[in-house]
């Protein structure tokens, strides 16, 4: 019997069946919108690879969604930690190959005091998942994109990264980094077949959004937000505001001068502090 040979029919059996659809490889899948944005590409037909440090939750979202583990595979990993979400994006590649689409969605948010000494490590928590942790998602599949001459980075990014917000210093600067990096990226991608998405969502009813005491104009569903992002990165948009009423608030945000955006702003509640939610 050739072992070599039936080898060989078996790990070309394996890799048509990876790429008998589309895989999407989403971070933050655990709740919020990583993991409406799952609910959608499921829905759409899409492999997942669905990756958060609460591996538990995704398990039970699985199950509920009625989705196969062919289907859906998932990952626990912390996207902070670059040696973590490096080894689970390897193996995904390994197990399902090559994602189409790739989502760092993780992200956390609570409110800082730059004038505490004890702030100052939940502000590096924040950079650490939300920039580091972004970076250190995308460049596991940067090279076989590139080789393979397709493929779309996607970055969550926010209206909150376009001015600095009082109490939020640590979520408005990240963010604000999401949106330069995903720029910059998009410029070194540039000509290779592999797109850059930059979205910026406005205020999405979630559980990080739940405990803000503020108004949130312009609020929408999850499920909204997923669908209206699934259609933006299928165009490969490459900066998108969502919903669209957000987009000419990001305008205004913008221009507005200094003293007016100050003035605007005062009295404002701020989020808790030391309260991270992912």
């Amino acid at each position: 019997m050739n072992t070599s040979a039936t080898s060989a029919n078996a790990a070309t059996a394996i890799q048509a069946t990876k790429h008998d659809r589309p895989l999407v490889f989403i971070t933050g899948a655990s709740s919020g919108l990583g993991q409406a944005l799952a609910e959608e590409y499921a829905k759409q037909g899409w492999r997942l690879a669905l990756v958060a440090r609460r591996l538990d939750v995704m398990q039970q979202w699985r199950e509920q969604h009625g989705l196969s583990t062919q289907q859906c595979h998932l990952y626990a990993a912390d996207v902070a930690q670059p040696s973590s979400i490096r080894a689970v994006a390897e193996q995904c590649i390994q197990e399902q190959g090559l994602p189409d689409v790739v989502i760092a969605s993780a992200g956390i948010s609570h409110g800082i005091d730059t004038a505490d000494w004890e702030d100052l490590a939940p502000f590096e928590q924040i950079w650490a998942t939300n920039n580091r942790g972004l970076a250190a998602t995308f460049i596991p599949f940067m090279a076989g994109m590139r080789a393979r001459k397709s493929g779309v980075l996607v970055g969550i990014a926010s209206v909150a990264g376009v001015r600095g917000l009082p109490g939020h210093a640590g979520y408005c600067s990240s963010k604000a980094g999401v949106i330069a990096y995903c720029e910059s990226l998009r410029g070194d991608l540039r000509g290779t077949g592999v797109d850059v998405v930059t979205i910026s969502p406005g205020f999405v009813r979630t559980a990080m959004t739940a405990k803000n005491p503020f108004s949130m104009p312009f609020l929408i569903d999850a499920q909204v937000f997923a669908a209206k992002a699934f259609a933006a990165i299928a165009r490969r948009t490459s900066y998108v505001v969502i919903p669209w009423q957000m987009a000419w608030v990001e305008r205004l945000l913008r221009i507005l001068p200094n003293a007016v955006f100050d003035w605007a702003l005062a009295g404002r509640g701020r989020k808790p502090r030391h309260k991270p939610d992912v």
